[in-house]
């Protein structure tokens, strides 16, 4: 038996559903790709409203539960035992780009919870906006785990241990004292809290969860439209989508990154959240609706077609809003020459 045929073979390879074309590329007149996908809008009953695929087919939520990561750093009262403002909670959500504005405030923040960025077990990533990757390697330095798109949130944790009082060194044990309340919190929020959640690890090191789309889309939708929730999850739901509302930058980049011109178009209306390996959550802020997208492929390319084509078709941008996010919009391919050689089209 060959290798492939091996992996084809595996139970687990077995459970991966075929999903239908999401988007297509097309070069001249034919289909050159296809970006193969699900996608499923539901109430924060979890009760699905649209969809296309197989929503309960459970993927990796990656970076997109980062909200509900955060949610027991609010509700112990870490968050306000340490100071945390806005913008410390928006980069506790936040995938980031590394500039200066995510990096300086979090080694405050590890300042103040007397720790170091040696304390942070994300790694060190080279940063993802390009004038301050530039600048930190024309300079000589290396990048450190402050640079991590993940650091905010590993700070979070942090502070969360602190608060606890458990050693920092266990905040990432997934049987230790902050990521069980970490996964209860998700449990809470997606599924039931008597659910075992599957884990594996993260590319920052931290617990990630296998979760059915329809259950991140539940989670997205409560996060957004909290009402229905305990007094003190919902306060930290709020405290969260208005962090991102008012510094929509912080959750990404200043520059070409979708969560954070989502967030900024819609004066934090919609509450996006992207994760590794082509996985997309939205909530609509008093609309009482989640929406939580995978390609199967993980690209970038088809990811961000499809998540603008589904919110023109399902209604959740105005006119202007779209005008705003044209550069988002799929389009025509232009090669090196500048000639047009084919285009971008979302099927669903």
């Amino acid at each position: 038996m060959t290798e492939l045929q091996s992996e084809t073979a595996s139970p687990l390879a077995a459970d991966w559903p075929l999903n239908p074309v999401q988007v297509r590329v097309w070069r001249g007149d034919r289909v050159e790709s296809v970006h193969r996908g699900a996608w499923v809008v539901v109430d924060a009953g979890g009760r699905a409203l649209a969809g296309d695929g197989e929503p309960e087919a459970r993927v990796f939520a990656r970076s997109t539960i980062k909200s509900l990561q955060a949610l027991p750093l609010v509700e112990t009262g870490a968050a306000d035992r340490f100071g945390l403002g806005q913008r410390e909670l928006a980069l506790a959500l936040a995938s980031h780009n590394a500039e200066p504005c995510h990096t300086e405030p979090v080694a405050a923040l590890l300042a103040k919870l007397e720790l170091s960025a040696s304390d942070l077990r994300c790694g060190a990533q080279v940063p993802g906006d390009p004038r301050t990757r530039r600048d930190l390697l024309g300079s000589g330095a290396s990048p450190t785990a402050l640079h991590n798109n993940c650091s905010g949130k590993h700070a979070g944790f942090l502070t969360l241990t602190r608060h606890l009082g458990a050693d920092p060194a266990s905040y990432l044990d997934p049987a230790g004292p902050t990521q069980t309340l970490v996964r209860e919190a998700i449990a809470d929020m997606c599924a039931d809290r008597g659910r075992q959640l599957d884990h594996a690890t993260d590319g920052c090191s931290a617990p990630t969860y296998h979760l059915s789309l329809r259950e991140l889309a539940t989670g997205f939708a409560r996060v957004a439209n909290p009402d229905g929730l305990a007094p003190e999850r919902a306060a930290a739901c709020r405290r969260m989508t208005a962090a991102v509302a008012a510094h929509p930058e912080l959750i990404a980049g200043h520059h070409k990154r979708l969560c954070s011109d989502l967030a900024r178009v819609t004066g934090g209306r919609l509450f996006p959240k992207i994760g590794a390996e082509g996985v997309y959550c939205i909530g609509e802020v008093g609309a009482d609706r989640g929406l939580a997208l995978k390609l199967d492929d993980g690209q970038a390319r088809g990811l961000h077609a499809l998540v603008l084509g589904l919110l023109e078709r399902l209604g959740w941008l105005s006119t202007a809003e779209l005008e705003a996010l044209e550069a988002w919009r799929p389009g025509v391919l232009t090669n090196w020459a500048g000639l047009r050689v084919g285009h971008v089209e979302v099927v669903a």
